[in-house]
């Protein structure tokens, strides 16, 4: 024997309506808990049946003293069925306004926009020149280290190393000074250990004029593929 199926939400609230209107009186919600089973409603989910009906204004419920009652009689059913209906006639009326509004804002954008050769002509050559935009787009990335600003940017960065070389070059010529002054008899192994780190004879130091800098721009722009 196959077992027998439980009933849905919609069933369920349409056997506790059926408790109201055969009734027609007031209930308290622990009545209606007694009530229910009878229907084929199991106690434990009867309040959530009654409160889903409350919301959909089917039940209504007032409290009275302590208590709570709720009721509901086929004309106020009635009474608020005719009202959704006439709510969803008003949406049905309002979506067929929107629809009709929505065609004609179409059929308006889609003026000057009818297949033609002209048509078809301009977009070829929207297209070509957004090509050339990119393609002129992609040429000035490889011209971007002759930007003057970073061309600026590059002769201050020279100034910067230039300052700091001959301050160390000073630092050196200092400091050989001092050494020959305090170590006179040492001045063989001196002069040997200068040229093992690179200071020969003819260290001086580093000459510096803006030409160098162009030289320098123009010989990286001939080292660009």
């Amino acid at each position: 024997m196959s077992k027998r199926r439980g009933l849905s939400l919609e069933e369920k609230r349409e056997k506790i309506l059926q408790i109201f209107y055969e009734s027609q009186d007031f209930f308290l919600l622990k009545e209606l808990e007694k009530l229910g089973p009878k229907k084929g409603v199991i106690t434990q989910s009867v309040k959530d049946v009654v409160q889903s009906l409350v919301d959909d204004d089917l039940v209504s419920k007032d409290k009275i003293g302590t208590s709570v009652y709720f009721w509901s009689l086929p004309s106020c059913a009635g009474n608020q069925l005719r009202n959704v209906q006439r709510k969803l006639e008003s949406d049905l009326e309002n979506s067929k306004k929107k629809f009709v509004e929505l065609v004609d804002k179409r059929n308006e954008l889609k003026k000057g926009r009818e297949e033609s050769d002209e048509r078809e002509t301009a977009l070829a050559e929207l297209k070509a020149i957004e090509l050339k935009h990119n393609e002129l787009k992609e040429e000035m990335v490889q011209y971007a280290d002759n930007d003057p600003a970073a061309f600026e940017a590059l002769k201050k960065a020279i100034e910067v190393a230039h300052g700091a070389a001959n301050r160390w070059t000073d630092n050196i010529f200092t400091l050989r000074q001092w050494c020959s002054n305090n170590f006179p008899e040492a001045k063989e192994q001196l002069e040997h250990m200068y040229k093992e780190i690179g200071i020969t004879d003819d260290f001086d130091y580093v000459e510096f004029s803006p030409a160098a800098i162009q030289i320098c721009a123009v010989g990286d722009e001939e080292g660009n593929p």
